[in-house]
């Protein structure tokens, strides 16, 4: 896989190791020809977004460990499919985007526009994002 860029069109850095993400659970948001569903929105998980997304069918919350999946919680970083979180903004659930670390395959579906209004420069003390 070639050196993937982000939507400012700089190279993609990591978007979260703990727990460790991406669909090549790399801790990136690359997005390979086999990766069909685009995971590549970094976004901040809140508890507003998580339960939107089990409330749409899909689940981020339980823990699937045969798909290496350990769930998430408020505060975590994830790449998400891209479609999945202009679903959550249409419906006034979408949570904050970590630019430098997504994907600009994300522009495929969200217009850069759109995710500037939600950036967010990730604090060291997550505790203001539960």
């Amino acid at each position: 896989m070639g050196e993937e860029r982000n939507v400012l069109g700089d190279p993609l850095e990591p978007c979260g190791t703990d727990p460790v993400t991406g669909f090549y659970r790399d801790g990136h948001c690359n997005c390979g020809p086999e990766d069909v569903g685009n995971h590549s929105l970094c976004a901040v998980v809140t508890r507003e977004f998580l339960a939107h997304q089990v409330a749409v069918g899909n689940d981020l919350v339980t823990p699937r460990p045969e798909w290496a999946f350990p769930g998430l919680v408020p505060g975590d970083r994830w790449c998400v499919v891209a479609a999945r979180w202009l679903q959550a903004h249409l419906d006034g659930m979408a949570c904050p985007v970590v630019l430098s670390s997504t994907n600009r395959r994300a522009l495929e579906i969200v217009p850069l526009e759109l995710l500037q209004q939600y950036a967010a420069d990730v604090p060291g003390d997550l505790s203001g994002l539960l």
